[in-house]
Order: C-alpha cells, then structure tokens, then sequence
C-alpha cells in the first residue's frame, strides 16, 4: 500500500509543498509519495498504476481541490481520497464543519458534482461560481501576486476599494429553471453549492451540498456607499436580512447573464471577460 500526497506549491501564497510535506507527521514509518499535480498531465495514467489499497491525499486550497475534481472528473476512482486543507481560504473544510490539521475524506463530496458552462467550456465546482465584484477580487488579486510571488492578498481591501472607486454594477438577467428575474445595479450573483467562498464569505446562508440544488444570491440596486456599509454583514450571512437589495433564489440551472462583460471566479480560480454562466446541478 502506498500513499499519495498530490500538492499544489502554489496554494496557501506559495507554501503548498512544505505544508504537504508535514504529512509526514501522519505517515510515520510509511511509505509517502509526494507528486507535484502541476507537473501531472495524466490522471487516467496515473491512477490505473495504482491498487485500490493506495491512498490519495489532496493537500490544498479550494482551488486545488477544484482543479483534482476537473482531473479526475469521469473517472473511477477505487482509492481513499482524502484532503488536507493548507490554502488561504479553505472553504469546502468550513462548509462540512471539519477543522484544519486533519484529514478528511472526500470521495463521497467528489461525486455528482455541479458544473458550470463558461464560454461554452464546463467546469464542476466545489464551493461556487462568483461572479460580480469577487471575480474583480480574484482577478485583482491574482494580477498582485504576479507582481509579488508570496504576498499576502488582502481580499477585503480589495473589494473596499472595488466598491468605492473602481468597480462598476451592471444589470443582469437571472434565469432558474426556465423563469426569469431582471435586476438592476448587481455587485454579485454567486451560485453556491454550499455555503462559503472567498475566506469565510456566506453568500447563502441556508445552502446544503447534499440538498440536490444550488443557490444563486443577487447583491442588487444599491448604491456605492450603501452596498459598503451592508458588505461585511455577508461575512456572517446576515446580508439576507437587507432583503431590498439581497435576493437569493434556488434551483437545479441558473443562467445570470450580465450587460456587461465582468470577471468570473470558479472556486478562486479566474476567468475574466464573461457575459454570461450557466450553473446545473
């Protein structure tokens, strides 16, 4: 039997594969193999090498999770696959209620999966698919770590200064299962499969992953310092009680289609220029 650490050094600003390496802590007297996944083209190739006595270990951030689940998706995955949360963010580990310095196992999360279609290309997704202000959140975070390998992002003051001077709310369409909802002046309509994304943020407060839906919250039609000054509340999901301007609406496919082009973040990863997603679960 032999288990596989598979690690992201990028997650967690750069400290993927020391934080992987404490495994050892786990794995005393063991045998542990540490793969880099951004050197693995073949998952395919690479899992039917193994038995099903082995192990794998994802170790990572939601983004690292998100990218396993695309690798692997269609696949028969016979292993034990368990997680080892060492992002930044860490939000599928808060949404289950599980703590940090553990594993857990995941196999039954990876099944079923939702997806998202982008540009006519489908992702599954672990967490949600953000789009509005959070996608100019990870689109500006990722251009700063770019400038500085290993800085600390400071999301919250991004979307402080996003709200106040640089980000511009457009009107969207909102379809869910076949009905549509127009609104005006939207600062974010994530779906969400399960509760949390962007380091602790709770768009939808009453959103299950075992429940068989998604939820799509609409932040909409308020003005820049008002939408500053109800924002934090979303950290605690509390934001729903402001319901002129929050609506959250649930269902198996959710279109949100923008006037304008916006950035699009899938579990923390960014796709920017996008008009419009199509979420099913």
């Amino acid at each position: 039997m032999k288990t596989y650490a598979l690690y992201n050094p990028y997650s967690g600003n750069n400290t993927g594969e020391t934080k992987a390496k404490e495994l050892a802590n786990f794995y005393e007297g063991k045998e542990l193999v540490f793969v880099d996944m951004t050197k693995l083209e073949d998952y395919a190739a690479w899992t039917a090498e193994m038995t099903a006595e082995d192990e794998i270990i994802v170790c990572g951030g939601d983004g690292t999770l998100n990218v396993f689940a695309n690798a692997v998706k269609g696949l028969k995955i016979e292993q034990n696959l368990l997680y080892y949360a060492c992002g930044s963010g860490n939000d599928f580990l808060r949404d289950i209620g599980d703590n940090e310095g553990k594993l857990v196992r995941i196999n039954g999360y990876l099944q079923d999966l939702p997806t998202v279609t982008v540009k006519g290309k489908e992702y599954a997704f672990i967490n949600g698919v953000g789009y509005g202000i959070d996608g100019y959140c990870c689109e500006v975070g990722d251009k700063l770590r770019a400038e500085k390998p290993g800085q600390q992002i400071d999301y919250t003051g991004i979307a402080i200064k996003g709200l106040l001077f640089h980000y511009k709310p457009v009107d969207a369409t909102v379809t869910v299962d076949g009905k549509d909802y127009y609104f005006k002046k939207v600062w974010l309509a994530p779906t969400m499969n399960g509760r949390f994304y962007g380091g602790g943020m709770n768009p939808a407060p009453n959103q299950r992953r075992e429940d068989g839906q998604l939820s799509v919250m609409i932040f909409h039609g308020s003005g820049k310092l008002k939408t500053l000054m109800m924002f934090p509340s979303i950290f605690k999901g509390e934001h729903v009680k402001y319901t002129n301007n929050v609506t959250v609406l649930e269902g198996k496919e959710i279109t949100v289609k923008y006037e304008y082009p916006r950035p699009l973040q899938i579990d923390g990863e960014t796709i920017l220029g996008v008009t419009s997603y199509t979420a099913r679960k």
